[in-house]
């Protein structure tokens, strides 16, 4: 296959002409829309707040959330594939990405009207959970049509660098929320500084937490704000002549073919196999990292929120020069360096309690500065270590989906992202079920968060067995 048009213009990653910049650069801003929301409701604010608040106690709250993502996970293990053969027989894939990013957004949205006395009047946790799981399905769904886009739209010379900034521009949208959060609605009334408001806008009161419950609604108009450009400028396939009933038989059946086949495709498999072991553990890291800080160390929402605004800051940069590596040394070999630096990293964090670093050698415990936040020494150690860590946790995100690209068949483009989507929201069954039954067992955040490292170390294992080389099929 040749690697350029005419000798001169590179081709996509599935060998045909490229998408313009502004069709490139537009899908970039999908990511820009989608991960503020999962930086906000699932990481930093909601998810804590629920668990927190909402249920009221720590331990069982990180359990709770771990049963809502184990859910959520099968569901999508029952669904995703075929969905993703389905789009790819229509041959259009932004439909199926309008409908399913409304769906998050109507679920978000609603994230508003939950308190611990709605949740008392209205038959309990159930409902909330349901929601809960409702949005992390409808989530993983727009991030598989949304990255299928990418090997036709990418000049395979800088499928790295889009990769990368995608993510990089995720990060900054989730910054730029959390700015708006912490000096609109949290830190009013609780600080005096003169360039602090003395009371949060909109008349938000702290005392019912609607500072945290305001995330859902702010991340629901962004992610429909910011997938307009995709929807507009980003070039779609082109539609097929079939019907949806005619496109879901085909792709059902084009599905069961490929598992039949699977020997055609086994160094896909083995990555897939890799990526849900090492994603399962890092990306595991991100939703109970949160809910584990604020049970641990007692932190409220301001202190989350400057927590997320850092950690994401330092994720912008490492999506940017992941990108950049991924590009020069190869998407395998920045892969492996990432996520072997990430089980590290997270490992030594697990080793940081409260007056206590490797898990036995105690230090002070008396506050290091006069600041209301990060005031003792595990604190700050913890809070830096986590910077590193994200350094390389999403320069492992950005280069999963680019090494996905180059050893998938590009006809089948839609089908094995939602293979590989699957593999990632496997993550929403495995190690949440894992942290769940651990926290549960043990009757330690700790403990629970701990198995997390298993996964990772697995997942190194099986991807230094994958070949980055295009998949042959026959």
């Amino acid at each position: 296959m040749a690697d350029s048009i005419g000798g001169s213009t590179p081709l996509s990653l599935a060998g045909t002409a490229p998408a313009a910049p502004l069709g490139y650069y537009s899908w970039t801003l999908g990511q820009g829309a989608r991960d503020p929301l999962y930086i906000l409701v699932v990481i930093y604010i909601f998810f804590p707040y629920f668990s927190n608040v909402v249920v009221g106690d720590p331990v069982r709250g990180q359990a709770l959330v771990g049963y809502v993502n184990t859910v959520a996970g099968i569901t999508m293990a029952l669904t995703v594939p075929f969905l993703g053969a389905i789009a790819d027989k229509t041959g259009r894939l932004k439909p199926w990405l309008l409908s399913t990013t409304l769906a998050v957004s109507v679920c978000t949205f609603g994230l508003w009207w939950v308190t611990p006395e709605t949740v008392q009047q209205g038959g309990g946790l159930y409902p909330v959970l349901g929601a809960l799981i409702l949005m992390n399905v409808a989530f993983a769904y727009t991030e598989v049509f949304h990255n299928a886009m990418l090997p036709r739209i990418a000049p395979a010379d800088k499928a790295g660098l889009i990769s990368g900034l995608a993510f990089a521009l995720g990060n900054l949208g989730g910054v730029s929320l959390m700015l708006l959060v912490l000096f609109a609605f949290a830190l009013p009334g609780t600080v005096s500084l003169s360039w602090i408001a003395d009371a949060p806008w909109l008349g938000i009161d702290q005392a019912t937490h609607q500072q945290d419950r305001i995330v859902g609604p702010i991340a629901a108009v962004w992610l429909l704000l910011f997938t307009l450009p995709v929807l507009l400028f980003t070039p779609d396939g082109k539609r097929s002549e079939l019907s949806i009933r005619e496109a879901a038989s085909s792709g059902v059946a084009e599905v069961w073919q490929t598992l039949r086949k699977l020997k055609n495709y086994m160094n896909v498999a083995r990555y897939l196999l890799a990526r849900m072991f090492f994603n399962d553990g890092m990306v595991g890291v991100l939703i109970f990292g949160g809910i584990y800080a604020s049970g641990v160390f007692g932190w409220d929402s301001s202190e989350l929120l400057i927590f997320g605004l850092c950690t994401s800051t330092s994720a912008m940069l490492g999506a940017y020069f992941g990108g950049r590596f991924d590009d020069l040394l190869g998407s395998k070999r920045t892969l492996m360096i990432a996520v072997c630096a990430s089980a590290v990293i997270f490992l030594f964090m697990l080793s940081i309690a409260p007056g206590q670093i490797l898990f036995a050698l105690n230090i002070a415990t008396e506050p290091v500065w006069s600041l209301p936040f990060f005031n003792t020494s595990a604190e700050l150690l913890y809070f830096a270590t986590n910077q590193i860590f994200a350094v390389f946790f999403v320069t492992g995100l950005s280069t999963s989906r680019t090494l996905m690209a180059r050893i998938s068949p590009p006809a089948m483009s839609a089908q094995f992202f939602a293979l590989y989507g699957l593999s990632g929201s496997v993550t929403a069954f495995l190690a949440p079920l894992l942290v769940a039954t651990t926290t549960d067992v043990f009757d330690s955040a700790r403990i629970g968060m701990s198995a997390l490292v298993v996964l990772i170390v697995i997942g190194v294992w099986l991807l230094a067995g994958v070949k980055e080389a295009p998949a042959g099929s026959s």
